[in-house]
């Protein structure tokens, strides 16, 4: 699965692969990611994942003529993605989701089959981006494709779990936001004074678990330590 690279300006261009996010895809990516900050780190000012490419910020043009020479030649095999399954505890109640209610009414779905089909899969972490700490998720079913608000919300709480489009995702902190929001998790999803302030990686895949209320509100007491698979 070769990508083409577009020569955007001088010292900006991306690698871009002309399909649909998938598993197959985000392998491919992580290699040629792994191969470009291994072999011209010194190079880049910056290099971003998407979903279907990777954006590259160069330090002079030089450094980019040199590697769209190599790009070219260059048949990467797909990374093998990790196994890893981080359980995110979510509180799926009307105090915690303030578009549950109107989401599921426009779905023509009760609460409980909402909170099913948005627990049933495990997601797939492709990259991180917006704010520090918000993963970037594939696998929302379509039955929960939603249009993004047309009127943000200045305010939304750290650990909201949204969905917006295609997408589902989880506020790492407060800000502004226009996703419908369906409940909360208690976790911190960045915290710049640890070593890795992101607890989860790339390539990982997380899966949302039901709590109550009294749950949530007691998380650090009753369950100290994150759970994984």
């Amino acid at each position: 699965m070769i990508p083409n690279y577009q020569l955007l300006s001088p010292t900006f261009g991306e690698l871009v692969w002309d399909q649909l996010p998938t598993d197959e895809l985000l392998g491919f990516q992580l290699a040629y990611l792994t191969y470009i900050q291994s072999n011209f780190s010194d190079a880049l000012t910056e290099a971003r994942q998407g979903f279907t490419r990777i954006s590259l910020v160069w330090k002079n043009p030089n450094n980019q003529q040199e590697f769209l020479a190599q790009v070219k030649n260059l048949q990467l095999p797909p990374m093998e993605l990790s196994h890893a399954i981080w359980q995110v505890p979510v509180c799926y109640e009307p105090d915690y989701g303030q578009d549950l209610n109107s989401l599921a009414e426009s779905k023509n779905l009760s609460l409980k089959e909402l909170i099913q089909l948005h627990t049933e899969p495990n997601y797939r972490i492709h990259f991180f981006g917006f704010l520090p700490g918000f993963f970037y998720l594939n696998g929302l079913p379509p039955m929960l494709h939603a249009p993004r608000k047309s009127v943000p919300l200045l305010s939304v709480p750290p650990g909201s779990v949204a969905i917006g489009g295609a997408q589902t995702g989880i506020y790492p902190m407060q800000s502004p936001g226009g996703w419908h929001i369906i409940g909360r998790c208690p976790l911190t999803f960045f915290d710049s004074k640890q070593p890795s302030p992101v607890w989860a990686k790339p390539g990982e895949q997380i899966k949302f678990v039901p709590i109550s209320a009294a749950q949530f509100q007691n998380w650090n007491e009753l369950y100290p330590k994150l759970l994984r698979k």
